[in-house]
């Protein structure tokens, strides 16, 4: 069962306070995702979060981009990339195997809980809130099964859709149905070095499958896993697979994940592209990542005689300074458990 999910209208913190919470999202290359993540950024201001948006970078993105979103008041970290077991990687989908990068983000421990968001989602509501949800699970929203890239499983085979599954029901002769399976490109956890070593570990000997890190994670957290509901992740093949489960007026994190969806790169000219709802959220999108006045303006001091100084950001110093000091005490703590 779903948790209760209340947003509370409690004042926002300073965001150069630490708070032991931050949003975490994952840039990897020199292309044009890093347009994604500056629309991120600016639509977490806009929603006026509390927290921070940090950026897990590979080496390969380029400085130019990371100054970028630095003046957009990300905090960028750089981490190296993760692959699973050597001359397996054909098994899973090319353009997916570098998301294994994202395990790195268990590592970051300055931070009691995180929400990882990919670069292709826009928030459009305030989900500080979900923050609060009780720790010892991982939060995300049940994928859907009626997609094209499914077809290897047979879920898609009978038509069975976790999302309606009083439609097609899941045939006894098959044993139990599959377990319950979130959508990797939002979720609400806890990073543990303990968690993380052994993510590390399991993934070196876990061979690739289609849909690479989201398996894995889905796999891995199976057992600790919260369905929340899909407003907080909106894949937007559900809006033609199963329109009955979407509420445009509630959307609070829209994910543009469908073939042709970027905001960035929409022609209109891919299946399902000139939806009208499709149009209006790609509008939706490009309405924030143009406006100017959300551009990050970093916080000015004001000295005794009135003059104005630009002050320094400090959460990255306060982030590293934790960080050091948790790397010289750290305690581990069991890993959840898992599949």
């Amino acid at each position: 069962m779903a948790p209760d999910i209340v947003a509370k209208s409690a004042g926002y913190i300073q965001p150069t306070s630490f708070s032991g919470r931050a949003f975490v999202t994952f840039l990897a290359g020199n292309g044009d995702y890093v347009k994604g993540v500056v629309g991120l950024a600016k639509g977490l201001r806009k929603v006026k979060t509390a927290y921070p948006l940090i950026v897990a970078a590979l080496p390969d993105v380029p400085m130019e981009h990371r100054r970028i979103l630095e003046d957009q008041g990300c905090i960028v970290r750089e981490i190296e990339p993760v692959y699973p077991p050597e001359n397996q990687t054909q098994f899973a989908m090319a353009y997916y195997v570098i998301n294994y990068s994202k395990l790195r983000i268990w590592e970051f421990v300055e931070y009691s809980k995180m929400i990882y968001l990919d670069g292709d989602i826009q928030v459009y509501d305030n989900i500080d809130h979900l923050f609060d949800l009780p720790d010892d699970h991982l939060y995300a929203v049940m994928d859907c099964f009626c997609e094209k890239t499914w077809s290897h499983t047979p879920q898609y085979k009978i038509g069975y859709c976790q999302q309606c599954p009083e439609k097609v029901k899941w045939p006894a002769e098959m044993g139990p149905p599959p377990s319950l399976y979130f959508n990797a490109g939002m979720f609400v956890f806890e990073p543990s070095l303990a968690t993380y070593e052994d993510l590390l570990k399991r993934v070196k000997v876990t061979p690739p499958t289609p849909f690479a890190e989201q398996d894995f994670l889905n796999s891995y957290f199976r057992d600790i896993y919260k369905p929340i509901p899909n407003a907080y992740n909106l894949v937007l093949a559900m809006l033609w697979r199963h329109p009955e489960n979407v509420e445009l007026e509630k959307l609070k994190v829209v994910h543009y994940c469908a073939a042709g969806s970027k905001p960035w790169r929409y022609t209109g000219k891919e299946e399902n592209m000139q939806r009208e709802d499709i149009k209006m959220l790609v509008a939706k999108w490009w309405d924030i990542y143009d406006d100017e006045s959300l551009d990050y303006k970093k916080p000015e001091l004001v000295v005794s005689d009135g003059t104005h100084l630009e002050a320094v950001a400090l959460q990255p110093l306060v982030a590293a300074a934790l960080t050091e000091a948790k790397a010289s005490a750290v305690q581990y703590v069991a890993a959840p458990s898992a599949a």
